[in-house]
């Protein structure tokens, strides 16, 4: 493709996955201080999935890239950019991106990681959609997965109860018309002390390895933060509340979904809500949605959606899409 020659970026296949492995509230009840009723009144959340003892990050990556390239009608080889949005990497190098690619038989297009914790999904989309419309790239499979469990200390309930793994993916194509309508990205990392694992390979290891997080000064900021850009939004895509269909936000927490929802004046049901069954699974949480409102019929071709995330460092962003 000559540069120029497609000047949109559209979602042509969704695709996800998720550990078999099912951890409850009640089953969190007998390895920390909490009740299923706490986590149900404060986060929404009545289960999580977690990867087990051989499963790796990569391995929920794969099958959710497969159900996507499936959903979009492309063979593997037809790929020319692979992003992967993750925290937890199967290993320091190479990316997840690279052993995705080694995995799925795809050879010489670009592949790299993108780590933009939670928000991690909507960064990647946004630069996949710019090498789509810049006229690199002409099929993009861009990927959210994670497992979440391996950096969580299981004996402290304000993160434990939280959290889950899995993977989403959505193969993006050029195309005349949009598709993504416009996406904004933010990070500010003046809050990096609020989320975060303090150790690391470039610091010797210092800290725990594990997810620390000040959870009631993180609500205030996401709330907040979550308002502006939906405006921000909105404003620059010269659309009202009233044209938006649907709303697909990360799923942290159902009392942050639906402040979001009441700043868009929308009814629950025109939300995705996976936080429930699924938790948190950072940058997987928005395809895992996606896909499963894609694939029950809710979502049609032709509606406007609104993805919105926030996450550690802090990042937050935004994608407004017609799907």
């Amino acid at each position: 493709m000559t540069p120029h020659e497609r000047k949109y970026s559209r979602v042509l296949g969704t695709g996800s996955f998720l550990p078999e492995k099912v951890l409850t509230n009640a089953d969190l009840e007998g390895m920390v201080d909490t009740t299923d009723q706490w986590i149900r009144e404060r986060t929404g959340i009545l289960k999580r999935h977690i990867a087990g003892p051989d499963e790796t990050c990569v391995d929920l990556a794969q099958i959710a890239a497969r159900n996507a390239l499936e959903a979009a009608g492309l063979a593997a080889s037809e790929i020319d950019l692979i992003v992967v949005a993750t925290t937890t990497p199967d290993q320091v190098f190479p990316s997840n991106a690279c052993l995705l690619q080694q995995r799925l038989d795809i050879h010489g297009c670009p592949a790299f990681d993108i780590q933009a914790v939670c928000t991690g999904f909507v960064y990647a989309l946004a630069v996949a959609d710019k090498f789509i419309r810049t006229g690199c790239t002409r099929h993009a499979l861009v990927v959210g997965a994670e497992t979440l469990s391996r950096i969580l200390n299981w004996e402290d309930r304000g993160t434990s109860i939280l959290f889950g793994d899995g993977a989403g993916a959505v193969v993006l194509g050029a195309s005349d018309e949009p598709g993504i309508i416009s996406t904004h990205l933010h990070a500010d990392g003046a809050y990096k002390d609020l989320l975060q694992v303090p150790a690391g390979i470039g610091n010797g290891q210092r800290g725990s390895p594990f997810m620390e997080m000040r959870g009631n000064e993180v609500f205030r900021v996401a709330v907040t933060t979550l308002g502006r850009i939906v405006d921000e939004t909105l404003e620059a895509s010269g659309l009202d509340q009233a044209d938006i269909d649907w709303l697909i936000p990360h799923q942290a927490n159902i009392r942050i979904i639906q402040a979001t929802a009441r700043k868009l004046n929308l009814p629950m049901e025109r939300v995705v809500v996976t936080v429930d069954e699924h938790g948190n699974t950072s940058a997987a949480s928005i395809p895992l949605a996606f896909d499963q409102a894609v694939r029950d019929g809710r979502i049609r071709r032709g509606e406007t959606l609104l993805m919105e995330a926030f996450g550690g460092g802090f990042t937050w962003g935004s994608a407004l899409l017609r799907y």
